[in-house]
């Protein structure tokens, strides 16, 4: 006749349980809230974004820097653009113009 012992942990068996289980929660935290977790994933995705955008202004201001170059190129410059480098940089005036002074607003007290 063989008695049915009831199983008992041994501590051992109970730390090596309880370390298990602190390792795989401490896993679960690093995946969402690691470096590379799913939280850092929106951030690094909103900061994508940004640069994106301001990869997107660049290239605009790059293409209307490009444009302006093409217009003042040696052998075939744009006149509109001439004249108006020369009337905004040397204070240049055509004797038709006619010019406007304007002051800076003075701060109110």
């Amino acid at each position: 006749m063989t008695r049915n012992i009831p199983f008992r942990w041994s501590l051992r068996d109970r730390l090596a349980q309880a370390g298990l289980i602190a390792g795989l929660l401490g896993l679960g935290a690093l995946a969402l809230a690691g470096p590379s977790g799913l939280l850092a994933w929106a951030e690094r995705k909103a900061v994508l974004d940004k640069r994106d955008a301001r990869i997107a202004a660049l290239e605009e201001e790059r293409a209307e820097l490009r444009n302006r170059v093409e217009l003042l190129d040696r052998d075939s410059a744009d006149p509109d653009m001439v004249t108006e480098l020369l009337r905004r940089d040397l204070n240049v005036a055509h004797p038709d113009d006619y010019v406007i002074e304007l002051r800076p607003a003075q701060p109110e007290r």
